[in-house]
């Protein structure tokens, strides 16, 4: 008997020996995976103006696979020249971009100044979340300036609950959960004024993130849509004092972000590094998504 009872005893030894190895090998796996983001801009530009440095510092810790989408083409985006030579100009230069920062990127082929909120582009917006697995999803507010801002925010608020949706988009595969919506914070006023949940310093990327953004040539140095002759050069040495004179820019815009910030900065950081912090960017939740706390999404965050 005292044979048999040990010989069941090892058996059950043996069974919850592996059942343990298992659930802790499973914990591990799930601790390892990186982070999936994807990042909504309405053109070749906006989501890299907002997030090439978290991504770029997600991508030097390993804990984020990061994906940019730009919902239109760019294709009327500058004062001199437009259509397809534009569109493919501006691919190019986001490629670039997302190189630099350790991420990726798509461009959908939809033109420039036209986008609408429809079904058609409801679905494209389901299918990309899906596709890429995402954790966290980020875009423009519903509320500004640009008709094809406002309506990236409405397309990707849209998707927030439709995504873990079966029977919408059928031929991909819902999400097990919905992921964390997050907006990109702005200066407009009405309806109501940007929130900050979470504050990310640049300072350890601000460098590369400035370099990153001068890839965008026909953006930032030649002015975009509303540039004209004046923003062109005639030597390379007025050329590198215009791409001096954009990173300055940049550095202050983001510099302005922190001073706006820095109650959040203090929060987060502590009260003496927040209050060192120069360059910073700052993001709300969106009600729609999983909702996180404060300090999950302090974890997550660089």
């Amino acid at each position: 008997m005292n044979t048999i009872r040990l010989l069941k005893n090892s058996a059950y030894l043996a069974l919850l020996f592996f059942a343990i190895s298992g659930f802790v090998f499973e914990v591990c796996a799930q601790s390892d995976k990186k982070l999936r983001v994807i990042c909504f801009g309405a053109h070749p530009d906006d989501g890299e103006l907002r997030m090439a440095g978290v991504a770029a510092m997600w991508a030097k810790e390993g804990r984020a696979e990061v994906k940019f989408v730009s919902v239109t083409n760019g294709d009327i985006g500058h004062w001199r020249e437009a259509g397809g030579p534009l569109a493919r100009r501006r691919i190019k230069e986001v490629q670039g971009v997302s190189e630099m920062v350790g991420a990726t990127v798509e461009v959908l082929d939809i033109h420039d100044g036209e986008l609408m909120p429809t079904l058609v582009n409801r679905r494209t917006i389901i299918r990309l979340i899906r596709e890429w697995d995402a954790d966290i999803v980020m875009s423009h507010r519903p509320n500004d300036y640009h008709p094809d801002h406002r309506y990236t925010g409405v397309l990707v608020q849209d998707a927030a609950f439709m995504v873990a949706v079966p029977f919408i988009v059928p031929d991909v595969k819902p999400l097990d959960k919905n992921p964390i919506f997050l907006y990109y914070t702005d200066r407009f006023q009405k309806p109501n004024p940007s929130t900050a949940d979470v504050v990310v310093s640049l300072d350890p990327v601000i460098d590369l993130t400035v370099d990153a953004l001068a890839v965008m040539e026909s953006q930032f140095l030649e002015g975009g849509a509303l540039g004209s002759e004046d923003n062109l050069w005639n030597s390379e040495a007025e050329k590198q004092k215009k791409i001096k004179e954009m990173k300055d820019y940049f550095k202050s815009r983001y510099a302005r972000e922190a001073d706006k910030y820095r109650k959040e900065l203090i929060e987060r950081y502590g009260q003496k590094k927040g209050k060192a912090v120069k360059h910073a960017v700052a993001f709300e939740l969106c009600e729609y998504g999983r909702q996180a706390s404060k300090e999950e999404l302090d974890k997550l965050f660089p």
